[in-house]
């Protein structure tokens, strides 16, 4: 007959002084404590495995934190695991895991992993555009749900009033980047599959609009309400730089102090902040040179031509633009992208290169040897159609209307903006 194990007891333990080696002292049914040489008294359970049979050990904690009828409940616990045929400590590292995924693998701060990746591949305005639809349409009401909790059912019950107000394009945006931060927690070991990965066939799809934008006969109401408009002065600077230059908005309202050579009468946008990646530089007219000279006062010691104004360390909104226009009466029939358009269609039907015209509204040449080649030469060959550009704006103004008029005998004169 076995003898019975002698069980411990409080003041057994407390009792219990180090030695020069560690020594155990056991409670039965596979509890120890462990008394190591500096003194600390570990509490360890010893098993079987059930399936291995090989002996192991799991460690339950320290005493006195783990008292011990508490290390008695975790073992008759673990006992009744080993059972059932489930080794406990597997179980225990399983069950940590997933209260550890519960906080730290949350939607948001997957999202936010993700996001840091996906910024290095992009504008730094579509980086800002990505995070503001997640921080506005996403994060509020599922932010803290663990990744793993992620379902279909419950993203569609959230965008699905977005639907219902018609902010379909919104839609489309968030599910793909949400799908975009599944695919990612897919590839980071943190889910089995992407259960939004057809999420987007339950919306209505947006109906593809184009940019809205005015005829080229139209210009000089544009640039007459622009003359006349109740706008700030490096508003209305912005509009006119970003119609003389073809630029778009985000490119416009980006624009650095340092990456304009006035020597060269050059602006070299970095490919970092261009749709298409790559940097794209243009020849400066007259007129756009004085604008600058107009907002040189405003924002000269500053690194943005064009500051924000609650900061302006920072460049102003990209939809500066359009809201000025908004306000102008322009609701529907322009926005600030469209300018793009008006200035294509008039250098088009006016007989300039083709070519040309799309170098300079920095779209992306299907010969791409024959978009690489020489593209030094391309700016100087722009340079007369840029400067025909801005004098057939500054006759649309009708002369001393806008920003970047200039005088006669081409002295430059920069008129004060209202």
């Amino acid at each position: 007959m076995r003898a019975q194990a002698i069980r411990l007891t409080e003041a057994k333990i407390k009792n219990a002084k180090a030695q020069e080696k560690d020594y155990v002292m056991g409670d039965g049914d596979g509890l120890q404590m462990r008394i190591r040489i500096n003194g600390s008294k570990l509490w360890n359970f010893n098993y079987y495995h059930p399936v291995t049979k090989k002996r192991l050990n799991m460690g339950l904690g320290a005493y006195p934190e783990i008292s011990l009828s508490q290390a008695r409940k975790m073992t008759i616990e673990a006992r009744e695991l080993i059972a059932t045929g489930i080794d406990p400590k597997e179980h225990r590292d399983q069950v940590r895991q997933e209260q550890r995924a519960a906080t730290e693998h949350t939607l948001e701060k997957v999202a936010e992993a993700w996001f840091n990746l996906k910024k290095e591949n992009v504008t730094v305005a579509y980086a800002e555009d990505i995070w503001r639809s997640l921080t506005l349409h996403v994060f509020p009401d599922i932010g803290e749900t663990p990744i793993s909790k992620i379902t279909a059912p419950k993203v569609i019950d959230l965008l699905r009033p977005l639907e219902t107000k018609g902010s379909l394009e919104t839609v489309k945006r968030v599910s793909q980047r949400l799908n975009e931060i599944m695919t990612y927690a897919v590839n980071s070991g943190l889910i089995h599959a992407n259960p939004l990965s057809g999420i987007r066939a339950v919306f209505k799809k947006p109906k593809k609009q184009n940019m809205a934008a005015l005829h080229p006969d139209e210009l000089p109401e544009l640039m007459v309400a622009l003359a006349n408009a109740s706008i700030k002065r490096t508003t209305r600077a912005l509009i006119e730089w970003q119609l003389h230059t073809m630029t778009r908005p985000v490119e416009a309202a980006t624009t650095r102090w340092s990456d304009i050579d006035l020597e060269k009468k050059t602006w070299t946008i970095p490919a970092e902040r261009m749709k298409k990646r790559r940097p794209h530089t243009i020849p400066l007219t007259p007129q756009t040179l004085a604008i600058l000279e107009t907002v040189k006062p405003y924002s000269g010691h500053r690194e943005y031509v064009f500051p924000a104004d609650r900061n302006p360390r920072d460049h102003c909104n990209s939809q500066t633009a359009n809201m000025a226009l908004k306000r102008m009466g322009f609701a529907g029939r322009l926005v600030s992208h469209g300018m793009r358009s008006i200035a294509s269609t008039t250098l088009n039907e006016h007989g300039f290169e083709p070519e040309l015209i799309e170098v300079a509204l920095a779209h992306v040449d299907k010969d791409e040897v024959r978009s690489a080649y020489n593209r030094a030469d391309y700016v100087e060959r722009r340079r007369p159609m840029m400067e025909w550009w801005s004098k057939h704006i500054q006759q649309a103004a009708t002369g001393n209307l806008s920003v970047a008029a200039i005088a006669e005998g081409n002295e430059k004169k920069v008129v004060s903006i209202r």
